[in-house]
């Protein structure tokens, strides 16, 4: 219910980590079709980017300002601090106060006097801004630094090397904000890098009981994690794409114009094998370098096959190597049989 400065940061992270999920699959999958030349319609999802931006803006997000506060020179509260973001921050949609948004002159009463509230993905959260500026600020590790450095225990002197005085930065240190800003940062520049796989926890009620399912509950978590936009964009897509090469040489066993080796293009030999499969044309798309595959049920299908051919190429093999074996032991009795009848005949 009493959300300070702590909290703040947790959800400023969870808007990005929800931005990571919207950018990683609604936009791009929509923009892959585009693209690859696949016939789509667009599906209009909210982007939470604006409200990353009310919070990390550099010149007017909150943390800028809170920083800004902390800096500056003079008398500092929390309220100023919030003084300073009803004059930046008024008029932006995801942003309330105690001035409404839509006038200077009017108040929204439904707020105290001290506090601030931000429209996320999620749903509104209301924030408390006593103790913003010294949480923000966060001096006490400095002090700690200096006060460990001073002890007469050898290790804890060696564990704070940056207490003593002689090395003393005079340079301000970043505050809590601008630290987990740069965390939060480098989070996102990793995940970039990454193939996700999301899994989405889904609660059933407040009591950790079993048998209890609260449906307002789930409903309400159902959107604020973007669920139901990815599952229209998923119903609306494709289910699997890959590109034509590996694809080919996955299912190429299972038609005799591409097996063992096909000699032409990937994508010809792709049409070729899907045609001799007699997939219908409304399950599949041919894109620039993909084929794309829109149910399921298709891809399992493809894999039954795959798996039944495998089976019969066993089969098979194991039935020329017996053959073999028994032909390699027949010759070898039969020779046998030619060198025992000859001595045989000699001294008959």
């Amino acid at each position: 219910q009493d959300n300070s400065f702590e909290q703040f940061i947790i959800n400023y992270c969870n808007e990005k980590l929800q931005q990571i999920f919207i950018e990683l699959t609604l936009k791009e999958e929509q923009e892959e079709y585009i693209r690859e030349g696949i016939e789509w319609t667009h599906i209009e999802y909210f982007n939470n980017a604006i409200i990353c931006d009310l919070i990390e803006n550099n010149q007017t997000g909150i943390l800028a300002m809170l920083d800004e506060e902390c800096l500056r020179p003079g008398t500092v509260t929390d309220d100023t601090f919030l003084e300073k973001l009803n004059q930046v921050c008024a008029t932006h949609q995801h942003f309330e106060s105690r001035m409404s948004k839509c006038s200077r002159f009017l108040n929204d009463t439904s707020l105290p006097h001290s506090c601030f509230r931000i429209q996320h993905y999620a749903g509104k959260v209301m924030y408390q801004v006593e103790g913003f500026v010294d949480k923000n600020n966060d001096l006490l590790y400095r002090d700690l630094s200096q006060a460990m450095w001073k002890a007469s225990h050898a290790l804890i002197k060696a564990l704070f090397p940056e207490g003593n005085p002689a090395k003393i930065n005079l340079k301000r240190p970043p505050t809590a904000g601008s630290q987990f800003k740069a965390s939060v940062a480098t989070l996102m520049k990793n995940l970039q890098t990454k193939n996700p796989n999301y899994i989405r926890c889904i609660k059933p009620n407040d009591k950790k009981a079993a048998h209890i399912f609260n449906e307002a509950l789930v409903c309400h978590q159902i959107r604020y994690l973007g669920l139901l936009e990815n599952v229209r964009v998923r119903r609306a897509g494709y289910a699997f794409r890959q590109a034509y090469e590996p694809c080919l040489e996955r299912y190429k066993m299972l038609c005799k114009q591409t097996w063992p080796h096909w000699r032409g293009p990937a994508r010809a030999g792709v049409e070729v094998l899907f045609n001799e499969l007699e997939i219908p044309e409304e399950e599949f798309s041919f894109g620039r370098s993909k084929i794309f595959i829109r149910n399921p049920r298709t891809l399992f299908k493809l894999e039954d096959l795959r798996k039944q051919r495998l089976e019969d190429l066993a089969t098979l093999i194991e039935k020329i190597y017996r053959g073999w074996k028994c032909r390699t032991r027949f010759l070898l009795m039969k020779k046998s049989q030619i060198v025992i009848a000859s001595w045989y005949r000699r001294y008959a």
